[in-house]
């Protein structure tokens, strides 16, 4: 069985009428949990971004107050699943304005983690491969937000 592309299947619903097409939005929320989530988020959280960015932070301190820092094994275990998390939820709301929030207040919790990273390499990396996609997300942005948010890369 061949996928449809995604401008057939836009045509497709066009045609749909709203019964049809909230029975299959239904259906396509039952079968992943990512479905069900960016959903959720569309529907409740994508007119309150201030609110979503807080509960992800709130997440995110979570994660990291749990992590195991016995090993350097685990602990890099633990920031590769908190930044998984991040970046799923930077791909919920497809904003600018929040991947960037949001990776920075990672980077300012993995510095505040207590963890040595810049003695692992790999944990390092990880940290440098984030402040590049902050700063390449920065230079899509509005120069007055460019400004503020360099402020706050350039203070990690």
């Amino acid at each position: 069985m061949e996928t449809a592309s995604v401008s057939h299947i836009r045509k497709e619903l066009s045609h749909l009428p709203p019964e049809a097409l909230q029975e299959l939005v239904l259906r396509l929320a039952r079968f992943k949990k990512e479905n069900k989530e960016l959903l959720s988020y569309l529907l409740f959280e994508a007119s309150n971004e201030d609110e979503y960015v807080r509960q992800v932070k709130e997440e995110i301190d979570l994660e990291f107050r749990s992590m195991n820092r016995s090993s350097y094994y685990l602990a890099k275990k633990t920031i590769r699943k908190v930044l998984k998390t991040t970046n799923k939820y930077v791909r919920y709301s497809g904003k600018k304005e929040t991947e960037i929030e949001l990776l920075l207040y990672f980077c300012k919790k993995l510095k505040q983690s207590k963890l040595n990273y810049k003695a692992n390499r790999v944990v390092f990396n990880l940290y440098l491969n984030q402040v590049k996609r902050i700063q390449k997300a920065i230079s899509g942005l509005h120069e007055d937000l460019q400004f503020d948010y360099q402020e706050e890369l350039e203070a990690l």
